[in-house]
């Protein structure tokens, strides 16, 4: 197995460029982050070129977090700060060689935040080669989150209908909000783009919980990209790793 580190949680208390230099010294293959705008896109390129590790992605935007927004692209009547927030993603994305942006969809419901998104992914998909991902947020978590399942987001992707649009699925969030993570790897196979997991329901390291990871990643041996260690460490990153060596075997 590749494991990749998401550094929006994992030495998350570091300066990007030192939480990649982190994620390289504990073996990781690969890193990804959310919202790394704070840092220039240049310092990130030369610490990955340093470490030869590839940046898989990053997210767009939330919009205005200290007012509860949590993405932008299914917000009707907000389509230009959703574009120009794809817009700058992608210019983000192409100095660092990140191969996948992830659209923030937003709380919303209803037909019109479904048009919204569908319009604003295909944008996205027009604009770049690179992967559009979205991902489906639990219930539980994200409370109003446009995007809550699988079966929608495979509906939206079979809409937009663009060669580049993939699925993010997330152990963790299907495992909360749907269960059967398995069985549904499986089912989603041709429209998945990455993989991201942690414990459930806490959101901690793959070492306890709900789900049986040891069966998980067998199914996933083949796999052919990293998969995004995105859980809560819930204080020092290097000592919650132990799960890493297991297996690896």
């Amino acid at each position: 197995m590749r494991f990749s580190a998401n550094l929006g949680f994992l030495w998350a208390d570091r300066p990007l460029p030192d939480a990649i230099r982190a994620a390289k010294a504990a073996g990781f293959d690969a890193v990804e982050c959310h919202w790394p705008y704070d840092t220039p896109a240049e310092d990130v390129r030369a610490t990955l070129d340093t470490t030869g590790l590839p940046m898989l992605g990053l997210n767009t935007r939330r919009g205005d977090v200290a007012g509860g927004e949590n993405g932008l692209a299914a917000l009707p009547g907000r389509e230009d700060e959703a574009r120009a927030a794809i817009e700058e993603s992608i210019a983000y994305a192409s100095v660092v060689n990140a191969g996948a942006i992830h659209v923030m969809c937003g709380f919303g419901h209803r037909d019109a935040a479904h048009v919204t998104f569908v319009d604003n992914l295909r944008f996205a998909c027009a604009a770049t080669d690179k992967m559009i991902l979205i991902e489906p947020l639990n219930r539980h978590d994200a409370p109003g989150y446009f995007l809550s399942t699988t079966d929608q987001a495979r509906a939206i992707i079979d809409e937009v209908a663009a060669p580049n649009l993939k699925l993010m699925f997330d152990c963790y969030h299907v495992g909360r909000n749907e269960g059967d993570v398995t069985t549904r790897l499986g089912a989603l196979r041709d429209i998945i783009g990455h993989i991201q997991f942690a414990s459930v329901p806490d959101r901690g390291a793959p070492d306890h919980g709900e789900l049986d990871y040891a069966h998980i990643f067998a199914a996933l041996a083949d796999w052919p990209a990293p998969l995004g260690a995105e859980y809560k460490p819930g204080g020092d990153t290097d000592a919650t790793l132990g799960w890493m060596a297991r297996f690896r075997g």
